[in-house]
């Protein structure tokens, strides 16, 4: 799986994607799926607008990226995503067997690449390889700003 492109090309079109979450209510959380140098799938959080608490931007790019390659089966793809994975995202990228995940800020509280329980590298037939921080300060950025806002319109009688 050799690259012409840098795993910080790809990841700032990932925060490209969260950004677009950011601006739409969402927690900031943007996902892609690359193949031979090829955006396959995108997504990005629309947990809010979908009503829909599978809608995580890994889930959603996953499922795009099922149906544009007419397989489950993602072995060749390299998923590259601004926040380290949830327990239930890294189920999902251990079933549909994506070999490699590249992410940006770590989740010490709900990341389940590492940071609080690691999934996909523990006792597993299935050995999925992680690349965390790339891109970390732009990520945890967005996220911090987003939190910020959202204490603040609570703060100030909205949401």
């Amino acid at each position: 799986m050799s690259s012409l492109f840098s795993h910080e090309h790809w990841m700032k079109q990932a925060l490209f994607l969260a950004q677009k979450a950011f601006e739409s209510g969402e927690v900031p959380v943007g996902a892609l799926l690359v193949q031979d140098d090829q955006i396959v799938a995108k997504g990005y959080n629309q947990v809010e607008s979908l009503k829909d608490p599978t809608a995580h931007a890994e889930i959603l790019a996953i499922t795009s990226a099922c149906h544009h390659l007419q397989n489950w089966r993602l072995e060749k793809t390299v998923l590259y995503v601004t926040k380290e994975p949830c327990l239930m995202c890294a189920g999902a990228i251990l079933q549909a067997k994506i070999p490699k995940v590249v992410f940006g800020a770590l989740d010490s509280k709900e990341g389940a690449a590492g940071s609080h329980y690691d999934v996909m590298r523990e006792h597993r037939k299935i050995f999925v390889e992680v690349l965390p921080g790339v891109c970390q300060k732009e990520g945890e950025a967005l996220l911090r700003e987003f939190f910020k806002t959202l204490r603040e319109e609570r703060k100030n009688g909205g949401k």
